[in-house]
C-alpha cells in the first residue's frame, strides 16, 4: 500500500509535489524523532535510564526505516507502523513522571502526527492520529478539557491546509502550461495552415491564373495546343502530381535543384551556378518555384528572350540572382491585387525564413534577389 495516490502524469508538477512528500516526510520525521529523543534522554531520570535507552534504541530503528523508505519510496506501510510502535511506546512508559505527558511524549506525538498529513490522504491520517492521541491521553491519564486536544488539531490542520495548498498550486501550474501548451499547437496549426494557403494561393497564381492571363492577352495569337499543355501542367502541379515536392527535409544541393527551371525554350537561361550551396529540401522547393515565377515574368513581361540565373553561397547564405535587361518596371507601382511577386516570390521566401528584393526601373531590366536564410 502506497501513501499517497500520485497521478498517472508523473511528469506534471503536482505528481512531483506528491512524490516528493511521500519521501520527504519519512526523512523528517525519522530526524526530528532522533533529535527529539535526544534531549528526551537527557530528562530520564537514573533509575529509568535502562528504559530510557531502550526507547532511544526503538526510536533508532525507527528512523533507518523512514529513511530506507525516503530513499527506495517502497515501504509506506512499514514506515507508519514504525511511527505508531514509537509514539505508543513512548506515551505508555510515562510512569517516571507520575503526572501530565512530558515533553518527549508530547513533541513525539506532535512530530509524528504532522508528518502523517504530508505522507498519507486523510482516510489514513486522521484515523491514525485519532488513535495515538487516545493512547497519549490514556497513558497520561487526562481528559478531552486539557490543551493537548487542541493543540494536536491545531496543528494537524495547518500541516493539512500547507499540504493542500501545495498541491492545488502544482494542479494550477499543470493547468497552466497545458493551457499555453493548447495555446502554441493551435497557433502552430493555424500557422501551418495559413502557409498552407500562401503556398496554394501563389501555386495558383504561378499556375492557371498565369495560363488565364496568357490567353486573355493573346486572344488572337494563342495556340490551343500550347494552352492545353500549359492547363495539363497546372492541373498536374496543383493536384500534387508533378512531382518536384518532397516530404523530407533533408539537405540538398541548391544548384542541382535550379536545373529543373533552367531548361526552357523562352527565355534561355545563363546558369552561373559558383560552389556548393546546401539547403534544406523544403528551402530548395521555395527557391525553385520563386525562381520559375521570376522567369515567368521575364518571359510575360521583359521583352526579352534571356535572362542570367547565378547561385553562390555567401557566409553560409544562400543568394540567388534572376536578371533580365528588358523593359523593367517600377515595384513600387505593381498594385496589391497583383500576387505575383509578392505571394509567389516575396512570401513564398518568407515561408522558409528567407527573404525576396527586386529591384527594377524602366529601361534598366530587372533583378530578383533572393537569400536564405535571412539576415
Amino acid at each position: 500500500m502506497s501513501g499517497i495516490r500520485v497521478p498517472a502524469s508523473h511528469g506534471s508538477a503536482e505528481a512531483r509535489f506528491l512524490t516528493s512528500a511521500r519521501r520527504f516526510a519519512p526523512f523528517v520525521r525519522g530526524a526530528a524523532l532522533v533529535a527529539i529523543s535526544v534531549f528526551g534522554l537527557l530528562a530520564v531520570p537514573d533509575e529509568a535510564l535502562p528504559l530510557g535507552l531502550a526507547l532511544f534504541g526503538l526510536v533508532l530503528a525507527g528512523a533507518g526505516v523512514d529513511c530506507w523508505v525516503g530513499l527506495t519510496g517502497r515501504g509506506a506501510m512499514l514506515s507508519l507502523v514504525c511511527a505508531v510502535l514509537r509514539v505508543v511506546a513512548i506515551c505508555g512508559t510515562q510512569e517516571w513522571t507520575g503526572g501530565p505527558l512530558n515533553l518527549w511524549a508530547l513533541n513525539m506525538l506532535t512530530t509524528t502526527a504532522i508528518t502523517l498529513q504530508w505522507e498519507w490522504p486523510p482516510t489514513v491520517a486522521v484515523p491514525v492520529t485519532a488513535g495515538l492521541l487516545v493512547v497519549a491521553l490514556a497513558a497520561a491519564e487526562a481528559d478531552l478539557s486539557g490543551p493537548l486536544v487542541p493543540r494536536l488539531v491545531f496543528e494537524c490542520l495547518l500541516a493539512r491546509l500547507g499540504f493542500v495548498w501545495l498541491r492545488r498550486s502544482g494542479r494550477r501550474v499543470d493547468e497552466l502550461r497545458e493551457r499555453r501548451s493548447a495555446l502554441a499547437r493551435a497557433e502552430a496549426v493555424s500557422l501551418a495552415r495559413h502557409r498552407q494557403e500562401r503556398e496554394y494561393l501563389a501555386l495558383l497564381h504561378d499556375t492557371a491564373a498565369a495560363t488565364f492571363l496568357m490567353v486573355t492577352m493573346r486572344k488572337q495569337d494563342a495556340d490551343p495546343e500550347q494552352v492545353a499543355e500549359y492547363a495539363r501542367h497546372d492541373l498536374a502541379v496543383l493536384t500534387g502530381t508533378a512531382g518536384g515536392a518532397t516530404t523530407q527535409d533533408s539537405p540538398v544541393d541548391l544548384a542541382a535543384s535550379l536545373l529543373t527551371v533552367v531548361d526552357r525554350d523562352r527565355p534561355v537561361v545563363d546558369f552561373r551556378p559558383s560552389g556548393t550551396a546546401l539547403v534544406p529540401a523544403s528551402v530548395a522547393l521555395a527557391f525553385v518555384r520563386a525562381v520559375r515565377e521570376a522567369l515567368l515574368n521575364v518571359e510575360r513581361h521583359a521583352g526579352v528572350d534571356t535572362a542570367v540565373l547565378t547561385v553562390h553561397d555567401r557566409g553560409g547564405r544562400s543568394v540567388v540572382l534572376v536578371a533580365d535587361e528588358g523593359v523593367g518596371f517600377l515595384p513600387k507601382q505593381v498594385a496589391r491585387s497583383r500576387r505575383g511577386v509578392r505571394g509567389s516570390v516575396v512570401e513564398r521566401m518568407d515561408a522558409v525564413g528567407g527573404s525576396a528584393a527586386v529591384t527594377s526601373h524602366p529601361g534598366a531590366g530587372t533583378t530578383v534577389r533572393l537569400v536564405w536564410p535571412d539576415g
